[in-house]
């Protein structure tokens, strides 16, 4: 993994080439959509998220250890068997703008089914909850004491749309694909290889459809991930990519006449 004035050094290339979001010099309906009704975030839609980032802060603050059994390539700040629910909170979950953007995806292209590869306390899984996939949310968590913890904190709030699913990636991913239905959003997280990447990337390809999204996080991670996810943009199914530095878009419109791949600012 990079360390962190690397990854400094290439967010801010990120910000000299990536587009804004008004969409200046965009030519593609689509894309020009995405910037400026997709990645637009209302402020009157921050209400609706309150009970999330409400149990955000409370777990910030919770020194309570919980054991990590990390099948994928580790984290940047934390190393050990243990963690404290404080740690992860801040460090493992994705910040709230990407839990709301994923929000408005999930809305706005009428996605039916969620699958999200590595719940963690399920911050973010609460948010694809909220958006209410006709099909539900299916997440997969490789840490047992973890997927305890996110699992009675769903029940508690009475989630029933979630399904999770314990246990490596690569055997559950399977049954999982099987089990989406509809329009599908997958976002790849928990396992930050290059391997094990491109092994779920063709595994979820062969499922694919039209109107699938699939979202990588943390491109920009490592080496590993940056070619990870400089081959997946060169997939002849892959019509539209999208660079926002922490996360990776790809979208597999038939009607694109020619591959787009654009960085943008968020």
């Amino acid at each position: 993994m990079y360390k962190k004035h690397q990854l400094v050094s290439r967010y801010l290339l990120h910000l000299i080439r990536a587009k804004g979001r008004k969409g200046h010099g965009v030519h593609s309906p689509f894309v020009f959509d995405f910037l400026t009704q997709v990645l637009a975030d209302p402020r009157s839609e921050i209400p609706l998220f309150e009970d999330i980032e409400q149990c955000r802060s409370k777990w910030s603050r919770l020194a309570e250890p919980i054991q990590v059994e990390d099948l994928g390539a580790g984290s940047l700040v934390d190393k050990g068997s243990f963690r404290t629910i404080s740690s992860i909170t801040r460090n493992a979950a994705k910040p709230p703008r990407f839990g709301r953007l994923f929000y408005r995806m999930i809305r706005h292209y009428g996605v039916d089914s969620v699958l999200e590869l590595g719940t963690s306390l399920g911050l973010t899984t609460r948010y694809f909850s909220l958006a209410s996939p006709p099909h539900g949310v299916i997440t997969i968590e490789g840490a047992p004491r973890i997927a305890d913890f996110a699992a009675a904190a769903f029940a508690s709030k009475g989630l029933s749309n979630i399904q999770i699913l314990r246990g490596d990636f690569g055997q559950q991913l399977p049954a999982a694909l099987n089990m989406m239905r509809g329009r599908k959003l997958l976002f790849f997280d928990g396992n930050h290889q290059y391997a094990p990447t491109m092994a779920y990337f063709k595994l979820a390809l062969e499922h694919a459809g039209p109107d699938d999204v699939f979202i990588f996080d943390d491109i920009h991670w490592s080496a590993e991930m940056e070619k990870a996810w400089s081959e997946i943009k060169k997939y002849q199914e892959v019509a539209c990519s999208m660079d926002l530095f922490f996360i990776g878009i790809v979208f597999f419109k038939k009607e694109f006449k020619e591959k787009l791949d654009f960085s943008i600012r968020f």
